[in-house]
């Protein structure tokens, strides 16, 4: 079905253009969620945020981008509100233990059930190393990295999503790498010692 008309029949409430937008998409947000959100139950609640958001609001979707762009973006969105939240409840919690009310929260707990598909068990551990790294990044590079490098979108997909020029993206990226090398090298370097 061409774009505009699979549009306008999800915006008609067709019941069987939903189920397709499901099918077509439900395993990419999936990706893209855990992708920011490392931890399989919160990647899948935010997923169903993600179809919610579309479903109530695909009456608003003017077209100016593509409809994938447009869901990458609440999908992107979602998760990093998700994170803000959570890094809010962190910052709570330790206040909380300073002052004997509550206890901290325990933060390398998070990733006990870091699951991301493709991924292969005995990797495991480097791969949560790479993911709490990519989480100390900036959220503008932070963005743009796990989109281009572990959702596998082109440089124009994510320029498109992000609203930034291709030039901008690569640009990010550049600085991205160049952050993530400092980082893992001194956790390396830690870890040695």
């Amino acid at each position: 079905m061409e774009e505009n008309y699979f549009i306008k029949a999800l915006q008609e409430g067709n019941q069987q253009a939903y189920g397709e937008l499901l099918q077509a998409y439900e395993q990419r947000v999936y990706n893209t969620c855990i992708s920011f959100v490392p931890n399989k139950e919160d990647a899948e609640d935010i997923a169903q945020e993600v179809f919610v958001e579309v479903f109530n609001s695909v009456s608003k979707f003017k077209g100016n981008s593509k409809l994938s762009t447009w869901i990458y973006r609440i999908a992107v969105n979602k998760s990093l509100e998700f994170i803000r939240k959570r890094n809010t409840k962190k910052r709570f919690g330790f206040m909380q233990s300073i002052l004997g009310t509550g206890l901290a929260i325990d933060r390398s707990s998070y990733f006990t059930e870091f699951n991301h598909p493709g991924v292969q068990l005995e990797q495991k551990e480097k791969n949560e190393i790479l993911f709490n790294a990519i989480n100390k990044l900036p959220e503008n590079q932070r963005i743009v990295f796990t989109l281009h490098k572990v959702d596998g979108l082109s440089y124009k997909e994510v320029a498109e999503i992000v609203n930034l020029s291709v030039s901008a993206v690569e640009s990010l990226m550049f600085r991205a790498k160049k952050k993530l090398q400092q980082l893992l090298y001194d956790y390396y370097k830690k870890e040695g010692n």
